[in-house]
């Protein structure tokens, strides 16, 4: 059962709670953009005068240098891009507990179950229509739906995208193998388009070449910010439908990094009202906290946490199997 949102974390507290270390550094493996993640990092130096020293890679390869350095690796801090490498780099036992004060106020689909990574933003799986081919009344209720007869032709997906195949990953854990592959299959065999990413699908429905796609929540804000008419809009499928996972960034202390405190401290700020307004407006992605001001082009954060799927993201882990099924399915 989906755990209540409890009280957002105070500035003060989050950030605050352990005393502050003086003339400290650590090291971070980032998964996740310089472009939009160092300007968060300059304002957490700024504040505590802890300096970070930056590496930035893919999140799977910087999980794979963590595994293959092991109790030799420079880094304090991974901050990953999905939920499928925190797993997998907290099933290796490559993470340092955090203290339970961290995580606690989070809602369940924010943490790790082991209590060893959280989440430092949310991104939805959306299905993106037409405002001028479709009607409400005509919108999949489920991902399953898709593959009826009315859609045939008329949806775009990504196979090759990560964020897909996460997807994929969730849809296995929850319903299976043999279901997962069948409705791949389904889909394939009923005309879904294949497109090279999730941006430029949304041009493809504005274009007239399909009327739905399986994208990310924040594509279609980065349009409509430039272009209020842009005649596409984005929904979820039925509450706790599968196609509608959150899948999160996350952010971990290892296990063997040898400034434990400094790298406490900067998780804590990474989910603080200042970190998570930055990435909620700067991102268009969600916040882990309540009471953050959001992108207002966006879909609001406690709709997509009401109708998200209950799942541990730990169990995202598996990502070579997703794609051995979509070699199955012959769609990589």
């Amino acid at each position: 059962m989906r755990m209540k949102l409890l009280a957002p974390l105070a500035l003060a507290g989050a950030l605050f709670t352990a005393p502050l270390v003086q003339a400290a550094s650590l090291t971070l493996y980032s998964g996740r953009g310089e472009s939009l993640v160092q300007p968060i990092i300059d304002r957490f130096q700024q504040e505590t005068g802890i300096e970070v020293n930056v590496r930035y890679g893919g999140t799977a390869q910087l999980a794979v240098l963590l595994q293959e350095e092991g109790r030799r690796t420079p880094a304090d801090v991974y901050w990953g891009q999905d939920a499928g490498a925190m797993g997998a780099v907290s099933q290796a036992n490559l993470l340092a507990q955090l203290p339970e004060n961290i995580y606690e106020d989070l809602p369940g689909i924010y943490k790790s179950v082991t209590g060893n990574w959280v989440a430092t933003s949310g991104r939805a799986r959306v299905f993106a229509y037409s405002t001028t081919r479709t009607t409400a009344a005509n919108h999949p209720q489920s991902i399953f739906d898709l593959t009826d007869e009315r859609f045939r032709g008329r949806v775009g997906w990504a196979p090759g995208n990560g964020s897909f195949q996460s997807f994929v990953t969730a849809m296995r854990v929850v319903h299976g193998e043999e279901r997962t592959l069948e409705w791949l299959q389904a889909m394939r065999d009923n005309g879904t388009k294949v497109f090279r990413n999730n941006s430029v699908q949304l041009p493809a429905i504005a274009d007239g070449e399909i009327d739905y796609a399986l994208v990310n929540n924040y594509y279609l804000p980065r349009i409509t910010a430039n272009d209020a008419n842009f005649p596409v809009d984005q929904g979820f499928f039925a509450e706790g439908d599968i196609g509608n996972l959150m899948n999160v960034a996350g952010v971990a202390v290892t296990r063997h990094g040898r400034n434990q405190e400094p790298a406490q401290q900067f998780v804590r700020f990474l989910i603080s009202q200042e970190a998570q307004e930055y990435f909620a407006m700067q991102g268009n992605e969600f916040p882990v906290i309540q009471g953050v001001a959001q992108n207002p082009l966006s879909i609001s954060y406690e709709r997509a946490l009401q109708v998200s799927p209950d799942i541990d993201l730990d169990q995202l882990d598996d990502l070579e199997g997703t794609l051995a099924l979509l070699r199955r399915a012959g769609l990589i």
